[in-house]
């Protein structure tokens, strides 16, 4: 390990104050009521997206005041920004009328395949199809349709605090994984396929039948736990009867933006002029859509903008502590390292390091992506998935402890999935 410069131990110290933080979200909006003279600055400290943004703003102040604005303008423009700007793109498009009536159309119709009361087959095949889903419209996509379907569903009516927070942590694991059968859906993958050769067959034969197995063992085993809460998610919804007139065109069209800005992920002109071209579609039949959800997608963008900035300063003690590791003992060094980061970040680290074995780059992805859901940063999507659910938690906010206990079991089966099957 190379001596860290100032900065570097500053961004060190600042990104484990912003761990600290998300871990700590809850409080602030309880002093937010309990004091409520101040309740604009906690609940805005209370916010978990804000995190990450918000000790970025710290670190650039520290570097605006040690190394001037020169170096500080360069850090930020030398960052790249594709990863925040897509989850935004994505997530808005996701989210819209037309899309969420072509996903809850599939995801009924498969409901009524299984022989399950309506309730428990709806719950099965959003926690189970959507997820694996991400695989082909990317991580972030499937995370939106399902926390929105979630959230208009099962979060509709009273349901115990526990299968909530089961409910989420499921969900934030399977999505994780679920998006292991494709080498260009999952951020984590997206850093090293290209690099290291891995293309369908790869990822299919190594990755994707393990995760859909476990995907599948997890949400059958929330589903038969709390069974009995799972009645009135059969139960149609009043904005079914609103989607039914959502003409067949319109949804292809939206269908169409949603690929094309999943085939150009990495292209920032290109999906971003897309993305502006879709508001200018979206404006002109707007009687066909819902309110767009560019505020929440606005407030993920800035979470993993800040995660970014913050993460820039880390590898030089993030990537000697995965080298000292072999390949037996990355795959846990990995799942835990990703709770306290993003686990594109490892992975990305890991494709900088030439002479890798091929079981150590596999046991390196398989961590990053089996601890993807225990914490909100351990994975892009997570941030879509918590800012669309919160409302419906206690003082709107998602305990990330809570998070962490709900987010373990479905973590160990994805463990056995991928290291002992």
């Amino acid at each position: 390990m190379t001596e860290p410069t100032l900065i570097q131990l500053i961004g060190a110290t600042l990104f484990a104050l912003a761990v600290i933080h998300t871990f700590s979200t809850k409080f602030f909006e309880h002093l937010a009521h309990t004091h409520p003279r101040h309740a604009g600055i906690w609940h805005l400290l209370g916010e978990v997206e804000v995190v990450f943004g918000f000790w970025a703003m710290v670190l650039i102040l520290f570097m605006f005041a040690m190394q001037g604005e020169q170096e500080a303008t360069h850090y930020l423009n030398t960052r790249n920004y594709t990863e925040p700007l897509f989850v935004f793109a994505i997530m808005v498009i996701a989210a819209t009328r037309p899309i969420m009536q072509l996903v809850a159309t599939i995801v009924r119709l498969t409901a009524r395949t299984l022989p399950l009361p309506r309730g428990m087959a709806m719950y099965f095949v959003v926690m189970a199809l959507v997820p694996l889903m991400g695989s082909f419209i990317t991580e972030p996509a499937a995370m939106t349709l399902a926390a929105l379907m979630l959230r208009d569903t099962l979060f509709a009516r009273d349901i115990s605090t526990r299968f909530k927070y089961v409910t989420i942590g499921v969900l934030f694991v399977n999505v994780s994984i679920g998006g292991t059968l494709t080498p260009f859906a999952a951020p984590p993958i997206l850093m090293v396929a290209a690099k290291w050769n891995w293309d369908l067959w790869f990822m299919l034969s190594h990755f994707g039948w393990k995760s859909a197995l476990a995907v599948s063992v997890n949400a059958a085993a929330a589903m038969l736990l709390f069974r009995r809460e799972l009645g009135h998610m059969g139960v149609p919804q009043k904005n079914d009867v609103v989607a039914a007139h959502v003409p067949l065109p319109l949804v292809i069209v939206h269908v169409a933006f949603l690929c094309g800005i999943v085939v150009f992920a990495h292209h920032t002109a290109v999906f971003v002029g897309l993305f502006l071209f879709f508001l200018g579609v979206s404006t002109a039949y707007q009687r066909h859509q819902n309110p767009l959800i560019l505020r929440e997608a606005l407030m993920v963008a800035f979470f993993l903008a800040g995660l970014v900035v913050l993460g820039g300063l880390q590898q030089w003690w993030l990537q000697p502590v995965l080298m000292k590791m072999d390949a037996n003992t990355v795959y846990t060094g990995a799942t835990l390292l990703t709770a306290i980061t993003d686990n594109a970040a490892l992975t990305y680290l890991g494709s900088l390091v030439d002479g890798l074995s091929d079981d150590f780059k596999i046991a390196l992805v398989e961590g990053a992506v089996t601890g993807g859901g225990l914490t909100v940063i351990a994975n892009a999507p997570n941030p879509a998935g918590a800012s669309i659910l919160r409302g419906k938690f206690d003082e709107q906010t998602i305990n990330p402890l809570g998070l962490l206990l709900a987010a373990i079991p479905p973590t160990l089966v994805a463990v056995i999935a991928f290291r002992l099957l």
